[in-house]
């Protein structure tokens, strides 16, 4: 065989064959860079105030590793919250900020780890994102309620959500199962509180 007729023909034989071994390549580092992304912005934008259980140490609360991201923890058990006379303070917060009272009733902090079951593990990216844009919890239904400040996460372009939910789908699944919020009527009755439920 002609050697001229060899070389092109091995390049053309190779090159798309590399190719092709590169754009597989590519799928997993453009995955790696968005739960990285995904890591950063979680720290950067603070979910774990809210959304990680505490211990009390000696300097005060402290972040729960062990349950990074779970949600307010089902085995807490609190009172009624305070109740709140007309005035400039509205909300008031569990110790550990997982569980939230204010005019909207009760809310708790949702579970963000990937557990199937209690978590949002069962969650497509397509799912995540519709929540975050629309402000109901899986995108449909009741309402995400304060403090979480969807109405602020809804300005991330599609790759940043898409970022948060690939790095929240790589930590630990913790099974935790949140309870469902309370109505105001539920937290006016729970503090004695005469007013209206707004």
């Amino acid at each position: 065989m002609d050697r001229g007729r060899v070389v092109p023909l091995a390049l053309g034989l190779v090159a798309p064959l590399a190719a092709l071994g590169l754009a597989a390549a590519a799928p997993a580092l453009t995955s790696a860079r968005r739960v990285e992304r995904g890591r950063y912005l979680v720290s950067a934008i603070g979910c774990g105030a809210c959304h990680t259980p505490k211990t009390m140490g000696p300097s005060g609360p402290r972040s729960d590793s062990s349950r990074f991201l779970a949600g307010h923890p089902e085995t807490s058990v609190l009172g009624s919250p305070p109740a709140l006379d007309a005035g400039p303070w509205v909300a008031v917060s569990s110790w550990d900020t997982t569980a939230w009272s204010g005019p909207w009733g009760v809310s708790y902090s949702a579970n963000l780890t990937p557990d199937e079951n209690t978590g949002i593990g069962s969650w497509s990216e397509e799912t995540f994102v519709r929540a975050l844009r629309t402000g109901r919890h899986m995108g449909a239904s009741r309402p995400i309620l304060p403090p979480m400040p969807w109405g602020a996460f809804r300005n991330f372009t599609d790759e940043d959500l898409g970022s948060i939910y690939a790095y929240l789908m790589t930590v630990p699944p913790v099974r935790n199962r949140v309870p469902e919020p309370l109505p105001p009527q539920l937290r006016s009755a729970a503090t004695g509180s005469s007013r209206a439920a707004r």
